[in-house]
């Protein structure tokens, strides 16, 4: 479930209100987004995907909303993994690169 927007590291760009299958947030002029039903989050990460500054994180628990602490969430190189493990943004290796499973393919009859 959704649990934070970093108002320390939001740009405004509302690109996480355009991207949200089920309309979580809600733009407000001149400030990063608020979640504002945060109850019809369906855990799908589209939002944590698509934020360009990794802003935003999304509790793997999907039934329940939990308390999280952005200091923790920095400290702790939790506050944009999802994104960064997927190679989502600007430097990193996308994890399609990587699979290797393909090569086991040429094996099978």
């Amino acid at each position: 479930m959704i649990e934070l927007v970093s108002e320390s590291r939001c740009i405004k760009c509302n690109i996480c209100v355009s991207v949200c299958p089920t309309n979580v947030f809600d733009e407000v002029l001149n400030a990063p987004p608020t979640i504002a039903r945060k109850s019809d989050c369906q855990t799908c990460f589209i939002c944590e995907l698509y934020c360009p500054v990794d802003a935003l994180f999304v509790a793997p628990q999907a039934d329940e909303s939990v308390a999280v602490d952005e200091e923790f969430l920095v400290e702790s190189g939790l506050l944009g993994t999802y994104r960064k493990k997927l190679g989502w943004g600007r430097g990193r290796t996308p994890s399609a690169q990587m699979e290797q499973s393909a090569k086991f393919f040429k094996y099978s009859p």
